[in-house]
Order: C-alpha cells, then structure tokens, then sequence
C-alpha cells in the first residue's frame, strides 16, 4: 500500500480536487489553499537475528548477544517510525518468526522475543533470509557461522530487486584474545580449535585481520550493505552508522 506524507501547500486551482483543501486555513486566511502530499510506498523489513551459540561470546557477560538484541530493536524502532511494517526472525534452535506489522504493539513482542532467547546451537542464517517475506532484509550477526551460504542468499535478493544490510557484530577479544587465553575454540564447532601460544597468538590475530577485510570486501562487491562494529561500539551509535550510509546512497 502507499502512505502520504504532507509536503506543501499550494493555493487551489480550478479542477482540483476539493478534498485536497484545507480548510482551516481558508477559514483563518480566507484564501483556498490546497495540501500537497508526497507519495511513498511502505516498505516492509525483516530484522534476522544470529542467535547460535557463538553470539553467547564473551561469557559470562554475553555482550555480542547484548548487543545485537539492542541493535534489531534499534532498527525496528526506526522502521516502525518511519510507517513500515516491520518484523522478526531469531535464527535459533527453532527458529522464531514475527510477521512485519506496523501495529504499535510490534517492538514490544519483539522484545520479548528477543529476551527469551539463549544463544546457543549452529542455527543457519541463509535459508531464513532467502524466505524472509519482505523487500529489505536487515541481518545481525557475527558471521561464525554459514557466512557463504549467507552471501548467495543475498546475492540472490539483491539481484530479484530486495535490499540486504549486515551488520557484522566483532567482540574486542576475538581481534586481540586476552594474553592469559592459550586456546581458541570455536563453540559452534569444539573440534575446531587454534592454539594462542607463542608465535601462535600473532599468526592468529594475522589471519582473523585477514578474514575480516576479505568478509567485508565480498559482502560490498555483492551489493550487501555491510557494516562492521565492535561490540565496545554503543547500539545508538551503531544505527546512526546505518542510517547514515542510507543517506550516502540516497536511500
């Protein structure tokens, strides 16, 4: 459907249409002024969350998993400002699903959707943003997961005309482990393991740099829009990060 939104007034011509008049202020100006409106479509969103169990890193504060809860409902909340129907998917073991509505009632049950949930599990992100049932896909993750299978998701919705922003959720200890950890350990994958001694430590933190620029630069040659933050980086500041690159391009 399409909402109006008010742009100017206009003083009225002869075949326009009477419904357009405002007549307050003929009443105060004695003048016939017109109301011009701007026509835009709604455009519905689907927010997808990484719930798996990497997202429950660092523990015991969670802080990847905070944040990302803050940052789906941070942009939920500027979807449903903006008039769009808006909703959710958690992608956990099962998955949780909202259908995008524009009611007033919608943030909140995303909310609570959010806080009842756990990271945990290696639930994959591709078929849930392939089946999302909307034209712009937003997706909060740290990409520890099915992060290629997750590109041809997007690729494939970008080139049917849909829109794909992710943002890429990195903990300050997974670029610069804490000198007292000698063991990286996937928690998706425990057999997946990295030593952090010695040497060990720079080669690590030499390879994730390295996977972090590769990640990011074949996101962006897709036509994802791709955002990376630490989880340091406050939610707030985060979103005005992504709405201001919807500025740059005109969005």
């Amino acid at each position: 459907g399409n909402s109006s939104e008010f742009s100017e007034f206009r003083p009225y011509r002869q075949g326009d249409d009477p419904r357009r008049v405002d007549w307050r202020l003929l009443a105060r100006s004695d003048r016939a002024y017109v109301r011009l409106t701007t026509d835009r479509a709604t455009l519905r969103t689907v927010i997808v969350v990484d719930a798996s169990a990497s997202m429950a890193f660092p523990a015991p504060s969670l802080e990847k998993w905070v944040r990302a809860r803050e940052i789906a409902v941070a942009l939920a909340a500027v979807a449903h400002a903006e008039a769009d129907p808006v909703g959710l998917t958690i992608a956990s073991e099962p998955s949780v699903s909202l259908a995008p509505r524009a009611r007033r009632s919608v943030i909140n049950a995303m909310i609570s959707a959010l806080d009842g949930t756990v990271p945990a599990g290696a639930a994959p992100l591709a078929p849930l943003v392939a089946d999302a049932r909307a034209p712009r896909v937003a997706v909060v993750t740290d990409l520890l997961g099915d992060a290629e299978a997750l590109l041809a998701a997007a690729r494939l919705r970008i080139a049917a005309g849909g829109e794909v922003v992710v943002m890429h959720l990195v903990a300050a200890e997974e670029i610069d482990p804490p000198h007292d950890a000698l063991l990286a350990v996937d928690p998706e994958v425990p057999t997946l393991r990295r030593s952090l001694d010695g040497p060990a430590r720079a080669e690590y933190r030499r390879a994730f740099a390295a996977w972090l620029a590769d990640t990011g630069d074949a996101f962006r040659a897709a036509g994802i829009r791709y955002l990376r933050a630490e989880t340091s980086e406050t939610a707030p500041r985060i979103v005005r990060r992504i709405a201001g690159e919807s500025r740059g391009r005109g969005a």
